[in-house]
This record gives C-alpha cells, sequence and structure tokens, in this order.
C-alpha cells in the first residue's frame, strides 16, 4: 500500500493576527457606553467587552472545528484513493506483463497473431474500438484485453475524483487558517483589553466567576436533579463530563485534558459508545429534538444562541455542564446566564 505524507498545516499569520487583534480591541474600546474620549474604560465595560468578543471567538472556533473536521476527512478520503490507485495500477501492470509474456512465447515459437502485435503497439481502448480485428483473437487474449480497458477506465475516474477532492482540500485549508487568524485575533483583542485592568479589577472579575460557579453548584447538588434522573448512555455521557470538571477552555480541543464546548459534548458522548458530531450545529440536529426546559433530562445536549454555537450538557434544575470560553474551565453554570437564548435540547 502507497504512504502519503500528512498535508502541511498552515503557517501562522502572527502580524496580521496582532493588526486583527489591535484593530478589534481599538473599535471595542471607543463603544464603551460611558467613557469619556480618552477615559480608560471601567471594569464593568472591558468586561462587556470581552464577552462580546470571547462569544465571536467562539463563533468562529466552532467554524474552524468544522474545517478542521472536513480537512481530516479529506485527508483520509484522498489517501485511501491514492492507495487504491497504487494497487490498480499495480494489477494493470500484472496483466499487461501477462498479456506481453503470452505475445513472447507466441513469438517464440512464431505463432504470434497479427491483431495481437497490434495492440502490444497501440493503445488498447483504441485497439478495442476496431471491434473487426476482434476475431482475430483467442477468447482469453479478448478477456485480457477488456479487463485492461475497465482497469484504465477505472484508474482514470479515480484520479481525477482524487483530483477534485485535491482542489476541496486546498481550499479547506485556506478556510482553516482564515478561521484561526480570527480566533486568535479575538482572543488576542480580548486579553489586550483584560491587561488594561488593575491588579484588583482583575481580582474582582475571577471572583465573581468564582461565585457564579458555586452558586450553579449548588443549585446542581441541592435541587431536585441528579445523575439518576438520566438513563443509559446519557448518564454515561453526563458522568464522563463530570469527570473533567475543571480542565481548561481550549478552543479547537476534545480532550482528554482541555476543551472547547463541542469538543466536550462530543467527547463525552464518545466515553459512553456514541459517536456523534463534532461542531455544535451539527449537534443539534441529531436526535430528538426537545423545546421546553421543563422536558429536559439530565445528559440531553442543550444549545445556544440563534445560530446554534454553543452546546452543552443539560444538568437538572435549569443548570448546564459545559465548557463556557477561553479564561474558564469546564464546569456548571445557570442557563439564564450562558448570554445567548436557550434554542433547544436534544436527546440523543
Amino acid at each position: 500500500m502507497a504512504s502519503h505524507r500528512r498535508p502541511k498545516q498552515p503557517s501562522r499569520a502572527r502580524v496580521t493576527v496582532l493588526t486583527t487583534a489591535a484593530a478589534a480591541a481599538v473599535a471595542l474600546s471607543s463603544q464603551a457606553a460611558n467613557a469619556a474620549p480618552g477615559e480608560k474604560p471601567s471594569k464593568d465595560e472591558v468586561k462587556t467587552q470581552v464577552d462580546k468578543l470571547y462569544e465571536e471567538a467562539e463563533k468562529a472556533t466552532e467554524k474552524y472545528n468544522g474545517a478542521k473536521e472536513k480537512q481530516e476527512k479529506l485527508q483520509k478520503e484522498i489517501s485511501t484513493i491514492q492507495d487504491n490507485v497504487a494497487r490498480g495500477q499495480e494489477e494493470l501492470n500484472e496483466l499487461r506483463d501477462g498479456l506481453g509474456m503470452a505475445a513472447a512465447s507466441q513469438y517464440r515459437t512464431g505463432s504470434i497473431d497479427p491483431s495481437l502485435q497490434l495492440f502490444l503497439s497501440a493503445d488498447p481502448d483504441d485497439y478495442l474500438d476496431k471491434a473487426s480485428t476482434l476475431d482475430q483473437l483467442s477468447g482469453q487474449q479478448v478477456e485480457a484485453l477488456k479487463k485492461i480497458q475497465v482497469k484504465q477506465r477505472d484508474l482514470a475516474q479515480q484520479r481525477a475524483e482524487a483530483s477534485e477532492k485535491l482542489k476541496d482540500l486546498d481550499a479547506t485549508r485556506t478556510e482553516l487558517g482564515r478561521k484561526k487568524k480570527e480566533v486568535q485575533g479575538k482572543l488576542a483583542a480580548a486579553q489586550k483589553l483584560l491587561n488594561s485592568l488593575t491588579a484588583q479589577e482583575k481580582a474582582a472579575l475571577a471572583a465573581e466567576e468564582q461565585r457564579a460557579t458555586r452558586a450553579s453548584e449548588r443549585q446542581v447538588l441541592t435541587g431536585s436533579a441528579s445523575t439518576a434522573t438520566a438513563s443509559g448512555r446519557a448518564a454515561a455521557a453526563f458522568a464522563a463530563a463530570q469527570s473533567k470538571i475543571g480542565s481548561p477552555y481550549v478552543y479547537g480541543a476534545t480532550g482528554p485534558s482541555s476543551y472547547d464546548c463541542s469538543g466536550l459534548t462530543s467527547w463525552a458522548y464518545a466515553q459512553a459508545g456514541v459517536s456523534i458530531p463534532r461542531t455544535s450545529e451539527a449537534q443539534s440536529g441529531i436526535g430528538t429534538r426537545i423545546y421546553s426546559v421543563n422536558d429536559l433530562k439530565v445528559g440531553d445536549l442543550v444549545f445556544f444562541f440563534n445560530d446554534l454555537h454553543h452546546v452543552g450538557l443539560y444538568a437538572g434544575n435549569g443548570q448546564v455542564l459545559h465548557a463556557p470560553r477561553t479564561g474558564t474551565v469546564v464546569r456548571y453554570e445557570s442557563m439564564s446566564t450562558i448570554g445567548g437564548p436557550f434554542m433547544w435540547g436534544v436527546r440523543v
């Protein structure tokens, strides 16, 4: 079987990323509602701007995930086609060698037939088109020629298919690189804004995050919901996600030490023996849809925002277990504080 090198990943354009980040930071800073010209935004204003940047980064992350998944799929398909072509070429060579050996044997005995001699000096397709000469060949030779013709056509078709997929792969790589730059630009802009805060302001924001997390944990632990309300694989997936509480959010990550939102849900269900799509948008289209929060069960997938760019696992009592965004960890959170509307749930 032929081996093939893995295509080189898109290179980073650091200058472009930093320029994008700086531009985004300047644009958002200028939009601070209560900040006068030249005045430093308040902690709350910075938080609002940072949250918006993180939301935009997550949107780009899901597009990045989709492009990455498509790239990996195309690479596998191309590799399979190329391996098939290599094997097919070997089979074709064997067929030709076999026919050549028969011709050589006839030549040595002085009995090579003229039509076979013609074949050996011309293209098989062209030769087979000359139907009037077929009656000059033995049945075995005709069968060999037909096999060669079919194999040649099959190889030509597979090579054309590989060529088209290579073009698609090239376009996908470009899209992947563009989305990666977009994500990095948003994150860099958010970090720049956070760096503008004083140590005291940063500590205050961190304390707010911790309070929200603790409140959600109490809701889950003291509320009516528990893993007992889930069943089968949903319960197993939820338990797997619980085991990753505290793991950092990293865009594009699918575990086992870090995750993005759809990376966590796809990993959790994989631990339960269920393969689900990689991106939140694709995950939203599987299973049974549930539109009322009251009908959700622990372990159901829950989707937020109109473009479905965020997903988590329902934890019961109005809480979700998810990987929120950059700068946070896998945790429980109230569905009312996600930042976007709940669209629907999916029971896998």
